[in-house]
């Protein structure tokens, strides 16, 4: 699977750097931002789960909007709407975006485009006023969010094509993915 060991090397990069250049700029730190924690990877990779097995227009709606709302929702939070992350609780937010998009994905709960979307996008806040606080200090906007917003979209595509399979061996896969991803989920709103 060549996307998959394209996604491989995007992990492996930041370990690699020998120009600091990037790194500065703050694109290596939001492209690995999605990619080295948990909560973040599986939720990505859980949007496009369930946006491929929504199939149809869902495929790409879902994503789209994922990503807009994280965006616009990790730059308000850096920028001026700081507190936005003491009045929401985001990690509650993450761990019930992934208990609740894993069971979507184990039980394909299949939902009109314009309510996915919905969800989505309440979802995209938590993760996207995760991303605005945990940004770099030094980091240029421009570059920390580029680097998020393309480690997202190849999460999310890996998702998408998966989650379209049709083949029955990638059904059991698909299911024992969304089951961990909701055990991930609930295990992080124990622990909170």
């Amino acid at each position: 699977m060549k996307v998959t060991g394209f996604v491989m090397l995007l992990i492996a990069a930041p370990f690699a750097e020998a120009h600091t250049g990037l790194a500065q700029n703050g694109f290596m730190s939001g492209l690995s931002h999605p990619l080295l924690g948990l909560d973040h990877l599986l939720a990505m990779l859980a949007v496009g789960l369930w946006a491929g097995r929504l199939g149809g227009k869902a495929s790409w709606a879902l994503p789209v909007v994922f990503i807009a709302i994280m965006s616009v929702s990790a730059i308000g939070s850096n920028m001026g709407l700081q507190g936005l992350g003491s009045l929401l609780p985001i990690e509650n937010g993450i761990a019930v975006s992934l208990l609740l998009l894993g069971l979507f994905i184990v039980f394909a709960i299949k939902l009109p485009t314009v309510i996915g979307m919905m969800v989505v996008s309440l979802f995209a806040v938590f993760h996207g006023v995760a991303h605005g606080t945990e940004w770099p200090i030094a980091a240029s906007p421009f570059w920390y969010v580029s680097g998020f917003i393309l480690s997202t979209t190849l999460l999310m595509g890996v998702g998408v094509k998966t989650g379209a399979a049709r083949a029955e061996r990638f059904q059991l896969f698909i299911r024992v993915a969304g089951m961990l991803i909701a055990g991930t989920g609930g295990w992080m709103l124990l622990a909170n």
